[in-house]
């Protein structure tokens, strides 16, 4: 008979008592390899809701490394992102720079419409050129909208053109709340954002142009004899920050995209609407150290570990292993220890022939305010049917079982000891 084959591995790991932020999505079917995806698993595996913990319209929390969302608070609500949306412009540098398009030292000519940009400003002259380098400083450092339009025209031509291939990169990365009508998020109904799209868009940044997301880092600049420090509040608060772009507008109130390393774990901050640069010191500070210290990253498995090993029947191999292909690192709170369990699900036992690679079970995590999910366990190996005869034993011989049990029985599932831990 076919039964279900359930292996309870109990982990001691550390989780914190408050309730966290889901995303309301169905869970990902798991009949592929393929078609599994962890970060996109894990960016809705956080349960409860942190609407009432930060004074932020607009907030969003998420780890780095795992995509878990720590807390939300109308995460995809449209919202005017005034400056931060000049990380996209900066953004599509980055990736012209990485495709050599264009130089660090490429010189870019200002024109008039750049030059008459009013608000933060880094002061480029009328009919000058100013070399890239200098113009990535100008916006990280500076918020110069007048910036943002030399880079725009020098990329597509118009600002327009440059606009429209800002929401073409917007579509790619999956920032499906968003629309930008120009370089410096300068206001405009139809130019808006989201805080879940900003994270996303401020993760795949620090991920990709590791060379050029430091800019956002430095605390100050000069051109043209001014010197302007960089607006970030947090960089010099003791918390691993290092960046990104602040930004305000008297719609969008004041925000802030963040990020911050401590031992070795980043987190990714976006909040806004704010009601003064004060507010937004503190409550950033605040929920970043909050991040930080309630929250840790534990890895389970790495990519191509042997989970368990599963009973074949009818195969030249008694067992097969059941392998994980992606490694598995979640995000715990610290305060609740002993809860996170880990179980092996697959139909047992399996029939030869088994392929390698082949989906055959699946490894479930579950713990108290971690929406469960599960991830695809495959075939470590192949296994071979037995030849004709062999194969007529076997059979046999099962048969024989199956008339000896007075009824099929569901076995109790197998519990680890605890110094099996499956945590690395």
């Amino acid at each position: 008979m076919t039964k279900l084959k359930s292996l309870i591995l109990t982990i001691f790991i550390a989780v914190f008592a408050l309730p966290m932020a889901a995303m309301a999505q169905p869970d990902d079917a798991l009949d592929s390899a393929s078609s599994f995806d962890m970060k996109k698993l894990m960016n809705r595996a956080i349960s409860g809701n942190l609407n009432d913990q930060t004074t932020a319209k607009q907030a969003i929390i998420i780890d780095y490394d795992t995509g878990m969302v720590l807390m939300e608070k109308d995460a995809d609500t449209q919202m005017p992102t005034a400056s931060m949306s000049k990380t996209m412009t900066l953004h599509m540098v980055f990736k012209a720079l990485k495709e050599g398009k264009i130089a660090l030292d490429t010189m870019l000519p200002v024109s008039e419409k750049a030059w008459k940009m009013q608000g933060s400003k880094m002061w480029v002259e009328l009919g000058k050129a100013v070399s890239v380098e200098d113009l990535i400083r100008g916006v990280a450092i500076q918020s110069g909208n007048d910036a943002t339009v030399v880079l725009a025209e020098g990329l597509s031509g118009t600002e327009e053109a440059f606009a429209a291939t800002m929401n073409e990169e917007a579509k790619r990365l999956g920032m499906t709340g968003s629309n930008f009508t120009n370089a410096s998020g300068w206001p405009d109904p139809n130019h808006y954002s989201t805080a879940r799209d900003l994270a996303i868009l401020a993760a795949d940044t620090i991920r990709n142009y590791p060379e050029y997301y430091p800019y956002y880092a430095e605390l100050e600049y000069t051109y043209h004899n001014i010197r302007q420090a960089n607006r970030n509040p947090i960089l010099t608060q003791n918390l691993g920050a290092d960046g990104i772009k602040t930004g305000h507008t008297e719609e969008a109130g004041y925000g802030l995209m963040a990020s911050a390393v401590r031992d070795g774990r980043r987190i990714v901050l976006v909040i806004n609407g704010l009601d003064s640069m004060a507010a937004r010191a503190q409550e950033s500070a605040r929920l970043v150290a909050w991040a930080q210290s309630t929250f840790e990253n534990v890895s389970l498995f790495k990519a191509g570990d042997t989970v368990e090993e599963a009973e074949v029947v009818m195969g030249q191999s008694a067992t097969v292993p059941l392998v994980i292909e992606e490694g598995i690192k979640v995000t715990l709170k610290k305060a609740m220890r002993n809860d996170l369990k880990v179980s092996v699900l697959y139909k047992g036992p399996l029939q030869a022939p088994v392929k390698k690679g082949d989906v055959v079970g699946s490894l479930k995590v579950e713990a108290p305010g971690l929406h469960a999910f599960e991830v695809p366990l495959v075939a470590g190996a192949d296994v071979a049917p037995l030849g004709l005869f062999a194969k007529t034993i076997a059979k046999a011989k099962v048969l024989v079982g199956q008339k000896k049990a007075a009824a099929p029985a569901q076995p109790d599932p197998i519990v680890k000891s605890a110094a099996e831990p499956v945590a690395q």
